[in-house]
């Protein structure tokens, strides 16, 4: 359904984010690097209204990213850890044009702009945009946390199709928290560090704007981790899963345990998560 559009020339910074839409991720190297041991999960790939993204920023990839167009959220991202060189965060959020129309150039770009640039067009049939979120009382959650990147992965993350609208309460504290943890783990102990991260959604929980059912919110948010040694060795793996709710409480459990988690809710085989389950 969706083909695989090539930039043809290196854009400004400052103007656009890149995302190429793709049949499989296993179609395309460069992305496929983003999953350990270029294993791509079962987990959400037969859900109807998935899109694959391959996050595009500056003529590069940065991470990957399964798209539920139905429910206008990620199922995952997968994505490389990398230690910060600063930078702050972006004042835009970007959409994906394909997402809107296929013909359209893989040029992820600000949504404000894109509306400006094709005003009789609308851009959220298969996607959120910014205005559903406006005075949702939901954060604009990172699955692929900004802070886990140096400059320019840190903004290719501040794209629409890798949040969900997630608790304040939670985003901000306990799951702020756990990304930190993570971040002095992965400094201190990983080589290099596979990550996924994803979002369980809820069964009939949305923001509503005009009396439509806009974005699922979800019941769940989820990560998990593979870290290995300068070999490519695993060494250590874990994963973590939090109530969408005031809770406001991380449950640490192993990548195994994270795969039966997630199987209550998919009535397809979750399967691994990691090649061989991170193990060595």
């Amino acid at each position: 359904m969706y083909a695989l559009v090539r930039l043809c020339a290196p854009l400004l910074l400052l103007l656009y984010v890149h995302a190429d839409v793709v049949n499989r991720f296993e179609d395309v190297p460069d992305c496929l690097v983003y999953f350990y041991k270029q294993k791509v999960p079962e987990l959400g790939s037969s859900t109807p209204g998935v899109a694959r993204l391959c996050q595009r920023f500056v003529n590069r990839y940065h991470f990957a990213t399964l798209y539920n167009t139905i429910n206008r959220i990620a199922v995952y991202s997968a994505y490389i850890f990398q230690t910060s060189n600063g930078g702050g965060r972006e004042s835009r959020w970007f959409v994906e044009p394909q997402l809107v129309d296929s013909s359209w150039q893989a040029e992820m770009k600000d949504g404000y702009w894109l509306g400006r640039d094709y005003p009789d067009v609308y851009l959220g049939e298969n996607q959120a945009l910014n205005e559903d979120y406006t005075n949702s009382g939901f954060d604009r959650g990172h699955l692929n946390p900004n802070g886990h990147h140096a400059v320019p992965s840190r903004n290719a993350t501040f794209t629409l199709t890798n949040v969900v609208p997630q608790n304040p309460t939670t985003n901000q504290n306990a799951w702020r928290i756990h990304e930190s943890d993570l971040t002095t783990l992965f400094n201190a102990k990983c080589s290099k560090a596979y990550v996924l991260v994803g979002a369980v959604p809820s069964a009939n929980n949305w923001i509503i704007k005009n009396n439509v059912k806009r974005v699922n919110i979800p019941d769940y948010v989820w990560n998990a981790y593979c870290c290995v040694d300068n070999n490519g060795v695993p060494i250590d793996s874990g994963a973590g899963t939090a109530r969408n709710t005031d809770e406001n409480k991380v449950q640490k459990i192993s990548v195994t345990q994270l795969a039966d988690f997630l199987q209550q809710f998919s009535n397809e085989p979750v399967g691994e998560l990691f090649y061989n389950n991170c193990k060595a």
